[in-house]
């Protein structure tokens, strides 16, 4: 069995039993063809050094399951002497001197990356095509996109080229991907993982998170990327142990809320969406939960304050001093609507979008999960949502691919996306499920149950 057909966790226990190597899974990693725009930037003279490292010292007495198993970091993440692009021609030739918190940890629980999986300009378009780098597309079909801003790294596990990854959800941006690509997509609560140590999202809204093939592979990266960091400016508390473990852990009966209404208005439902979240519904009342329709908890309203602080935080991802012209049209757009806030505004906004959140959590505190679809329709050809000549109808359009996604980053929910449906012609479909603020441990269990149930894992795209 070649070895990219095993889990990460599968390639972690051959690695603690000694029947394969971290330099021998870096090898065959690498040596695997990107055909799905999956990297930015390799480095994989940099992992094979991580792996010869990793040899020499041994495995430590306190190493998780994926100790020497080969990931790649996201090109938003700050890594030092590597070439960081943020997705952004304005920076094709950045090489920091420092690397950022998640980098390090990583790298310290023993992870060789592989390289900078891809991301769009400053990671904030829902689909993944960089001008730094070719189209992050899905290996169901390599004409349509993987999602964003987190599709190089869900096409990269999507297709083999690496077992599991991190990635960042700011408004869906790790589960717009899995679902696109067939993937488990796991956005935390917020403060789950730190920010450290630039803290550059201010609203609150983005988070690091886990792609991965299975629940228990997602669960266990997220393992990896835990923990509270002096200075954060919010956190989750501790589990009662580890995110692994809960997968084995039964949920219970559960009250399940549902509703497939946008939280954006006046969104067109492509019919699979739909069947997959009356699937999932039909599914989890099989596995013995209570399943309600409820009133969608965000109001349309909600919108408006959430694309005033989307785009003050994409003014603060400013381009190097004259090279602002190689930023993208939608980029520029963006700016000048935040640079066109005044404080008092964004803190207005911020405010009404925790009154929002507030309401949202109240409306659903009775229930323990909540599913929706993630994305209104299957994968979309690649350059569909992308318009560089009208950048108000880019954004209108990437709205309209995901209507539901940004309302668990508002509310700081954990979330995650399931690959529970297929279309006729084979392209994925993923169900989303949210818990209450700080209770992975319940998501990942029933996750889990939900894929012993249906599972997926055995499924392989055209040139896997």
């Amino acid at each position: 069995m070649p070895l990219h057909d095993l889990t990460a966790l599968e390639l972690g226990d051959a690695v603690r039993g000694g029947d394969v190597s971290p330099l021998e899974l870096v090898e065959h990693y690498a040596g695997r063809a990107d055909h799905v725009g999956a990297f930015t930037t390799t480095t994989h003279d940099r992992a094979r050094d991580h792996a010869r490292r990793l040899m020499t010292a041994g495995r430590p007495g306190d190493a998780g399951p994926l100790w020497g198993v080969p990931t790649g970091i996201k090109d938003l993440h700050p890594t030092a002497g590597v070439r960081t692009t943020f997705g952004s021609a304005a920076y094709d030739d950045f090489v920091p001197e420092a690397s950022d918190d998640l980098v390090l940890t990583v790298e310290a629980a023993g992870l060789p990356s592989l390289g900078k999986t891809s991301t769009p300009e400053f990671g904030s378009p829902c689909y993944t095509e960089p001008d730094v780098a070719p189209a992050s597309v899905t290996p169901w079909d390599t004409t349509r996109t993987a999602g964003g801003s987190s599709g190089g790294a869900a096409a990269a596990v999507a297709a083999g080229l690496l077992p599991v990854a991190p990635g960042s959800d700011g408004g869906g941006s790790i589960r717009i991907p899995a679902s696109c690509c067939g993937l488990v997509g796991l956005k935390p609560s917020r403060g789950r993982v730190s920010g450290a140590p630039r803290y550059g999202d201010p609203v609150g809204l983005a988070t690091p998170g886990t792609l991965a093939r299975t629940v228990r592979d997602a669960a266990a990266l997220l393992d990896v990327l835990s923990g509270r960091r002096v200075g954060d400016p919010f956190w989750a508390p501790p589990p009662s142990g580890t995110f692994l473990e809960a997968c084995d852990r039964e949920p219970g009966r559960l009250r399940v809320a549902r509703f497939v209404a946008p939280v954006i208005a006046d969104v067109e439902l492509h019919p699979a969406s739909v069947a997959a979240w009356e699937d999932a519904s039909r599914l989890l009342e099989r596995l013995g939960h209570d399943v309600e329709d409820v009133p969608a908890p965000i109001p349309h309203d909600a919108v408006a304050d959430f694309e005033t602080c989307w785009a003050v935080l994409t003014a603060l991802s400013a381009a190097p001093p004259g090279r602002e012209d190689r930023l993208r049209p939608l980029t520029r757009w963006l700016s000048a609507r935040g640079h066109a806030v005044s404080g008092p505004e964004f803190g207005l906004a911020i405010g009404r979008l925790r009154q929002h959140a507030a309401g949202a959590l109240a409306a659903l505190a009775a229930y323990d999960v909540v599913l929706t679809p993630t994305l209104a329709s299957p994968p979309v050809p690649v350059g569909s949502l992308r318009d560089d000549a009208d950048p108000e109808r880019d954004f209108e359009a990437q709205k309209a691919f995901t209507p539901w996604t940004s309302a668990w980053n508002v509310t700081g929910m954990p979330a995650v996306s399931l690959p529970l449906h297929w279309t006729d012609d084979g392209l994925p479909v993923g169900v989303m499920l949210a818990a209450r603020p700080a209770e992975e441990e319940l998501l990942v269990s029933v996750s889990a149950q939900v894929e012993a149930a249906a599972p997926w894992a055995h499924r392989r795209p055209p040139g896997w």
